[in-house]
């Protein structure tokens, strides 16, 4: 039987295991923080997986970034309906 390769997932709960020293290494208020910031690769990791990347921090970095986005917009329209009222 030949080898198989790695899915993203695979590759991105590697990597997330190699990052373990550092999260352990932050103040625990701050380990809450970084574990969110891997569940928003993941909610993203079939897109990911389609692209997938050399670099799977690539599409981590985006994922966090996508979600932040989302955040943002929708403290922003909340922001405005407050404002409207």
């Amino acid at each position: 039987m030949g080898r198989t390769n790695p899915t993203y997932r695979d590759r991105l709960d590697a990597l997330e295991a190699d990052w373990g020293p550092y999260r352990r290494s932050l103040r625990q208020h701050e380990q809450g923080p970084f574990d969110r910031l891997w569940e928003h690769a993941r909610a993203h990791a079939d897109a990911s997986g389609m692209y997938n990347p050399a670099d799977p921090m690539q599409t981590v970095l985006l994922s966090v970034c996508l979600e932040q986005e989302r955040a943002i917009q929708t403290l922003t329209e909340r922001v405005s309906s407050l404002e409207a009222d």
